[in-house]
């Protein structure tokens, strides 16, 4: 079942479970609906596109920790119903200048990233709209995906000279076929949602009038079973599916190599490009 109240900037039940005289503990579903006011222009997206921007990534990650004291069996991540861009990724205002790591350990996205991932409760995704950037490894950190027929996913950090950071390849490329994926990184071209539907990427597409009844009552009956259990296998399918064997001398290698690019001119143009809301013109130095 779905309670929705507004919440510092997105929609949230969990401010009217806490605040409520109702035994919150018998809910099993709770909704993140993010709708981040800002405008912000990722060269061709529409102007109102919703931005992963840090105050909003805080909100959601602090309502996570808020679902997990109330013992919320599944969480919905979705944004405004029929929303055009389901997001547009990392808030590239907020990106640092060259010299640092613009995507460290620390990084919002990446405390968000791990946040979905180590819920105890399935997270499942509500995608309308055009997934872009940042956003589609927050969506490919999600444990079930449904979008409408007209979702894509498009993950560009070449566009904007970004490194992409280690543990986002690591989560995007146990969810993507490694052909698809460097495809998807070198071209930066959208994904439909049926090829990515072919390819596993996504658990189901339905149409938008059908959509959120089909993911409440998956919800419904995901909190019907043993949270003890599913929380197990959960956690048990994150450690596994990060079981990959990587030395200290290949993590240092891999880090020398972004080190190159965040401190190159490229990332430098790539910054100023979309701060003067132009096309960057890449010299590969």
């Amino acid at each position: 079942m779905c309670f929705e109240k507004f919440f510092d900037g997105f929609h949230s039940d969990l401010r009217r479970l806490l605040e409520s005289g109702t035994d919150w503990r018998s809910q099993t579903a709770a909704t993140l609906m993010h709708t981040n006011p800002r405008s912000i222009r990722v060269d061709a997206l529409a102007a109102d596109a919703d931005a992963l921007s840090e105050a909003l990534i805080m909100e959601i990650t602090a309502a996570l920790d808020g679902f997990r004291a109330l013992d919320i069996r599944a969480v919905v991540l979705r944004a405004q119903p029929g929303i055009k861009v389901w997001s547009a990724g990392h808030d590239v205002s907020e990106l640092p200048d060259s010299g640092r790591d613009p995507l460290g350990w620390n990084d919002p996205l990446r405390i968000l990233i791990r946040a979905i991932q180590e819920f105890p409760a399935p997270v499942i995704g509500l995608i309308e709209g055009s997934v872009w950037g940042g956003a589609c490894e927050v969506a490919m950190a999600c444990d079930i995906l449904v979008t409408t027929p007209e979702a894509a996913f498009a993950i560009t950090p070449a566009k904007l000279g970004v490194p992409y950071n280690l543990g986002g390849l690591m989560t995007l490329i146990n969810m993507i076929p490694l052909p698809v994926f460097k495809e998807m990184l070198f071209t930066a071209q959208p994904l439909s949602a049926e090829q990515a539907l072919n390819l596993g990427m996504i658990n189901y597409t339905k149409p938008a009038d059908e959509i959120e009844s089909f993911v409440y009552d998956m919800a419904s009956r995901i909190g019907q079973n043993s949270p003890l259990s599913i929380a197990v296998m959960k956690d048990s399918l994150r450690l596994l599916s990060s079981a990959h064997s990587v030395t200290p001398d290949l993590v240092e290698r891999m880090q020398g190599m972004r080190r190159i690019v965040y401190d190159s001119e490229d990332y430098r143009e790539g910054l100023r490009a979309f701060r003067e809301k132009r096309k960057p013109k890449f010299s590969g130095k």
